[in-house]
């Protein structure tokens, strides 16, 4: 099938380039075709986020957003940030002391508590009445790169294969989607991205990507403890000594509340469980007491991409972009990234429509190396914001939560003009178990605390069990020969739904991957100290169905 414009990923990139490029052709009377390819069973179905929406970028798609009914409907209305010293105390942070970044409120403009899932589906059917075409359940699998080095489109994943890689009753091939232009905007570590940014050398001359794990529950509470609009943030305790991060707890609409917790993937002790830390968490009495007497009705987790600035890939590359968080635009400094992700999309849609005209008029086949982007990114307030702020995440990791935050507030205070900082250290690498401090996790309640595989049941995850594993091991005597003696196994403990197990037959240890589990966060892909790990698409519609996430 051919189309002028694939796009990968139903995110908020992706489905703002979409609806940007139609409101231009409409508006030129230009008849362009747009697709777009979603692996989740439905738009939204893989989205998850905090989250917080600043809407500027959605103001520039839509500025009647609120009239077409948009679910963007609740605006902060408290704005809060704490320091948890220990397992019982908790010190708020006076608003002249957080720096200008995190603000919620008092910023000339409403942010607002948001459903990031249900501002795609939203997004998703003005995308769809303006004319684009999304197929969701169709995993995108490779990119289709020709002789000449230029990006044409991509290759969708066969339907039906047995696990033995036999062809099932069910089976259906892959298709080619070929296209003038490709955007690419699959999320944190996407798995085609990852192959363009090597095969193209996008990263040459930045520092590592860095990475973060973000869990989030939803609970409906009691009505006397709703307070619409409340937004908390903290640092500090569980993970003071154990790795950077931070928790979040916002009260949004219908009598629900979200709580978070994003574990900065750079800790180093291999005994650390992200999990773990997140479910002990909530037991802090200042959590605690937004969720006593409440009901867990959903759970979920996703991999950050929280470079920044200094980590920034190229973007651009012969016919095709690398877009949202993808590429990495979210500006962790505001704990934000939906405004900045839909900025690139927009950006991208208007080079892209550029790029069109010009190649209907000369009668090409399209595929250009779309600089203008780069040039229109640079000069865009989404990258103002990221440049600002690119020693936020260094400084922490450097100085430490507390005097890296100092660090932050004084270089925010004078408009950015410290030294930049870096951080060049890779986030997999870890201590071995001999030198780390094995940590002892509290069992949890079933109240405020809960195991994994209860977790993973809210996630409303399937994939069929009789397809290939989509986890691959470029070694598979890694894990028990190398990462069990030298850092106790940590894909035990960093994947957030025991996806990885170590058990005994016959008296030998053997590594077991329950793929069935995968929520598709990413995060072994990432952590994994051997780098021997690599997450692939599985079949199309598998995966985490999130609701209201």
């Amino acid at each position: 099938m051919e189309f002028d414009v694939v796009i990968v990923g139903a995110g908020p990139s992706g489905l703002s380039a979409a609806c940007r490029l139609m409101q231009q052709a409409n508006a030129a009377e230009q008849e362009i075709t747009v697709c777009v390819v979603e692996k989740g069973s439905e738009v939204g179905a893989h989205i998850l986020s905090g989250a917080v929406l600043e809407p500027r970028a959605l103001d520039e798609l839509f500025p009647d957003w609120a009239e077409r009914g948009a679910p963007v409907t609740t605006p902060v209305t408290a704005d809060e940030l704490y320091l948890l010293k220990d397992a019982e105390k908790a010190q708020k942070i006076p608003g002249a002391l957080v720096p200008k970044s995190m603000h919620n409120l008092g910023l000339g403009a409403d942010n607002y508590v948001i459903s990031a899932g249900n501002l795609c589906r939203w997004l998703g059917e003005q995308a769809e009445a303006l004319g684009v075409e999304i197929f969701p359940g169709f995993a995108a699998q490779e990119a289709i790169v020709d002789d000449g080095g230029v990006v044409r489109g991509i290759i969708t994943g066969d339907m039906g294969v047995a696990a033995d890689g036999s062809e099932t009753a069910n089976y259906m091939p892959g298709m080619e989607l070929r296209a003038k232009y490709t955007l690419f905007c699959e999320g944190a570590r996407g798995h085609i991205g990852k192959q363009l940014i090597e095969r193209f050398g996008l990263d040459a001359g930045r520092d590592p990507q860095h990475y973060a794990i973000g869990f989030k529950e939803l609970w409906d509470i009691p009505a006397d403890k709703h307070e619409p609009g409340r937004v908390m943030h903290g640092s500090g305790w569980p993970l003071d000594q154990a790795g950077g991060g931070g928790w979040f707890l916002y009260h949004a609409e219908n009598q629900q509340v979200v709580v978070g917790l994003i574990v900065d993937l750079a800790y180093r002790n291999p005994y650390l469980s992200p999990f773990d830390e997140f479910q002990r968490m909530k037991h802090h009495p200042l959590l605690a007491a937004h969720l006593e007497g409440g009901t867990r009705v959903a759970y979920g987790a996703r991999a950050i991409t929280k470079g920044g600035a200094n980590c920034l890939p190229k973007m651009t590359m012969p016919g095709a972009l690398l877009l949202g968080c993808d590429a990495g635009t979210l500006n962790f400094a505001k704990i934000k990234g939906i405004h900045t992700a839909m900025k690139s999309g927009l950006l991208a849609a208007e080079s892209v429509f550029e790029a069109l005209v010009r190649s209907n008029e000369d009668g090409n086949e399209g595929g250009q190396d779309l600089t203008g982007f780069e040039a229109a990114w640079k000069a865009s307030w989404a990258w103002q914001e990221l440049d600002r702020n690119r020693s936020f995440g260094p400084a922490l990791h450097k100085y430490g939560s507390l005097k890296g935050g100092a660090y932050n507030f004084l270089d925010q205070w004078i408009g950015g003009k410290l030294p930049t900082l870096h951080d060049t250290t890779p986030d997999y690498q870890l201590k071995r178990a001999s030198d780390a401090q094995p940590i002892e996790y509290p069992k949890p309640d079933g109240r405020l605390s809960f195991d994994k595989p209860s977790s993973v049941f809210l996630s409303n995850t399937n994939h069929d069990e009789n397809q290939p594993c989509h986890l691959k091991l470029s070694d598979p005597s890694i894990p028990i020969d190398r990462n069990l003696p030298e850092y106790a196994e940590p894909a035990q403990r960093y994947c957030p739904v025991g996806v990885y197990e170590v058990v005994e037959e016959g008296g030998e240890p053997q590594f077991r991957i329950n793929f069935q589990n995968c929520i598709h966060c990413k995060t072994c892909d990432i952590k994994d100290p051997a780098q021997n790990i690599t997450w692939v698409a599985p079949e199309g519609g598998g995966g985490p169905n999130y609701p209201n996430m």
